[in-house]
């Protein structure tokens, strides 16, 4: 008997984050149905990833109703055991999201507490051992 996967290189797909795009301003009744896409993206990969990737380089002016959006998406990832990186977001939503206290992975930046590739840390003569 076949198996109806593909063939191909399940390891990679494993580690390959699923996407959602979020186009256009979004109702408040279109979040608890983008919070389910979350929970079935997440809740269909074994192993792997846990990583949602939210585009949102058309979510539309950054605001109050966005900001809702990526917490509730946000949570809804973390119950489901993964989480929520951004790709494409505006400096102003960014700005809006760091003012309210919200963190999010963004795309093509580096991870937390890690220096950005290239950066050399100097270490002055003199400098105590750490």
């Amino acid at each position: 008997m076949s198996s109806a996967r593909p063939p191909g290189l399940p390891h990679v797909d494993a580690m390959t984050p699923a996407e959602l795009v979020l186009a256009g301003p979004v109702t408040r009744d279109e979040v608890r149905g983008l919070c389910e896409d979350v929970r079935a993206l997440l809740e269909g990969r074994s192993g792997g990833a846990r990583i949602v990737v939210c585009d949102v380089g058309a979510l539309g002016p950054p605001g109050l109703a966005a900001v809702d959006l990526l917490a509730r998406l946000q949570l809804t990832a973390r119950r489901a055991g993964g989480r929520i990186r951004l790709r494409d977001p505006d400096p102003a939503l960014h700005a809006l999201l760091d003012l309210v206290g919200l963190r999010f992975e963004v795309e093509g930046q580096p991870e937390q507490r890690e220096p950005p590739l290239g950066v050399q840390e100097t270490v002055e003569p003199g400098d105590p051992a750490v």
